[in-house]
């Protein structure tokens, strides 16, 4: 081993064994050790230190910039073997900076390709003449091309017509003169259409000779703010055409605008200034406007009014409904416009309305009477025939009192359903009323298995003395719907009661079954009525649900009309459909999670 080569070494040297032991050390080392025993040599060492050592001496060869970091410093090792004794001669160089520099380097580099890679805006490099160089991958999301695609390719080919002579020639002109331009025009995307580009790019010029020797650019789409510059000049061109009154105005009382529809209707001439509010709006307009219309506008966006324009020139007033919108500039500060809207016409139209009104109120009352009466007469014979049903039957078991000894339980059965029914009845009435003059409803949160049930007790005697089965197919729980208790109900019992007509139709005397199911789906509660009757035929389907149209001998054709209008103000739907045995009744109502308010 050359220690003596070692000795003059002026980097930390050390001699390790196979099994990685300090055995000596140089004066550089030593140095560096300041003291220490020569075993704390190990804590400047690369941790994988026997591992190096043993593949150094079984290769034979040296192992070079091997790092190891030592409080704050980074040390590279060269390990060079010595077969012959079995030992490595480990030589250290101090490579803080250096490495930390280089990794700095590196990580710029990344930040700079992370942000080239990944930035919305267009980066490219051009050669004086326009030709791409190279792209950042936005050139794909921005122009519908792969930067490769782009190389070689001269940028002004995608340029619009109209403007690619003019914008060459100034960024040619400026980028020689100042080395940095910015401009904007179209573009055209790869796949046909237009963008708006904002561009702005500097010359990259030759050390020596100042030549422009490449141009680096940064692009990026401006089509949705030309859009918007385009769409305001629109807009200001609607409201000088707008043939409503349309004026900018202050809290103060001032008027900083008025288009010419406004100047008509005030009576101003084009030489005559803008006006005061004062000017033409009545004491009493003013008062509201201050006392609740600048505040109303600032918070909720508008506020309207009623009132009279008083023009300036003298002319009659002028009835007018007054809209004040309160925006907000870019800068967060607030201005108002005021639009109003003339309303002779409309008085025009109320006076004629008036004119007619005593001959169209007789009118009104009739039709309003014709339909509360058949109503009545149609609805209140499913309780009354009830009612009928239910006393026969208790006279029947009266007379066998003295046989029977249900008779007595049956007969107090038959009042209590009786009453139920004259009750329902009534309230059938009240609630028919109501319906038919289109008032107010008793709108609640509803368990629909408690009304189906209901409806199903309410014809249950008429089922059974028809030999009617009905079979209820109901889940443990069904999320509520919003609706009429009494309506829903009396539409449920309309069409279970058509179901059992239908049935009886079709299997005189003979058992059938009526299937009633409830089910919730994607918001909506459905309920369905499948009897296994006749069925209707193509035709009969179309005018099922028409006022009027029946069937059945006796019948006045209202109760699926009148049921599909109680079940659309509820939002809800009903619908017919036909199945290879009877008729499906669909009636789908929303339910309360997922039904948006409305007015009564």
């Amino acid at each position: 081993m050359p220690i003596a080569l070692m000795t003059y070494d002026p980097q930390p040297s050390v001699v390790l064994d196979a099994d990685g032991l300090a055995q000596t050390a140089n004066r550089a080392l030593t140095a560096l050790l300041a003291g220490k025993p020569l075993s704390h040599v190990s804590t400047l060492l690369p941790n994988n230190l026997r591992e190096l050592i043993r593949a150094c001496l079984q290769q034979g060869r040296a192992i070079e910039q091997v790092e190891a970091q030592c409080n704050e410093q980074i040390w590279l090792w060269t390990l060079i073997p010595d077969p012959d004794s079995q030992c490595v001669v480990a030589r250290a160089r101090e490579a803080s900076t250096e490495l930390l520099a280089g990794r700095e380097a590196a990580r710029a580099r990344r930040l700079y390709r992370l942000i080239t890679e990944n930035t919305t805006d267009l980066i490219s490099r051009h050669t004086p003449d326009g030709r791409f160089l190279d792209a950042s991958p936005a050139s794909w999301t921005l122009l519908g091309y792969w930067p490769e695609t782009l190389r070689g390719t001269l940028a002004q080919r995608l340029f619009h017509a109209h403007d690619l002579a003019q914008v060459v020639r100034q960024a040619r002109d400026a980028l020689a003169l100042d080395g940095y331009h910015t401009m904007t025009y179209r573009i055209r995307h790869q796949a046909g259409h237009y963008l708006w580009f904002e561009t702005a790019s500097r010359a990259i010029r030759e050390t020596y000779t100042g030549a422009v020797v490449e141009v680096v650019s940064v692009s990026r789409d401006i089509t949705a703010r030309i859009q918007a510059e385009e769409n305001k000049r629109r807009l200001a061109d609607v409201v000088e055409a707008n043939p409503d009154p349309v004026l900018f105005i202050d809290p103060a009382g001032g008027v900083s605008y008025l288009n010419p529809a406004a100047r008509r209707i005030l009576g101003l001439l084009p030489e005559q200034g803008m006006p005061e509010l004062s000017a033409f709006l009545p004491a009493q307009a003013l008062a509201i406007l201050e006392s609740s219309g600048w505040s109303s506008a600032e918070q909720q966006g508008l506020w309207s009014s009623e009132t009279r324009l008083l023009p300036v020139n003298g002319e009659p007033s002028v009835p007018v409904s007054l809209l004040l919108l309160a925006h907000r500039s870019t800068a967060g500060e607030r201005f108002f416009s005021l639009v109003a809207r003339d309303m002779r016409e409309r008085e025009l139209r109320e006076a004629q309305q008036r004119h007619h009104q005593d001959e169209m109120a007789h009118t009104a009352r009739l039709i309003t009477l014709g339909e509360l009466a058949s109503g009545i007469a149609h609805e209140i014979n499913q309780p009354l025939a009830a009612v009928v049903n239910y006393a026969n039957a208790s006279q029947r078991y009266l007379q066998t009192l003295g046989t029977n000894p249900e008779a007595v339980e049956r007969v107090a059965q038959g009042l209590e359903r009786i009453n139920l029914h004259a009750n329902h009845a009534a309230e059938v009435i009240k609630r028919l009323r109501s319906f038919l003059r289109k008032g107010r409803r008793n709108l609640q949160a509803l368990d629909v298995s408690e009304v189906v049930r209901q409806a199903v007790s309410l014809c249950a005697w008429e089922a059974r003395e028809r030999n009617v089965t009905i079979e209820q197919q109901l889940p443990d729980t069904l999320a509520p719907v919003y609706a009429d208790r009494v309506l829903l109900e009396q539409v449920l019992l309309n069409l279970l009661r058509n179901a059992i007509d239908a049935n009886t139709e079709q299997h005189p005397g003979q058992p059938s079954r009526i299937t009633l199911q409830a089910q919730a789906l994607a918001g909506v509660l459905h309920i369905s009525v499948q009897d296994q009757g006749p069925g209707v035929s193509a035709g009969q389907l179309e005018q099922l649900f028409t006022p009027f149209y029946t069937s059945k001998v006796d019948g006045l054709g209202l109760g699926l009309s009148m049921s599909r209008s109680i079940i659309e103000g509820f939002g809800g739907e009903l619908e017919a459909r036909p199945r290879p045995e009877g008729l499906l009744m669909c009636c789908s109502l929303p339910l309360m999670g997922s039904l948006k308010p409305t007015r009564e």
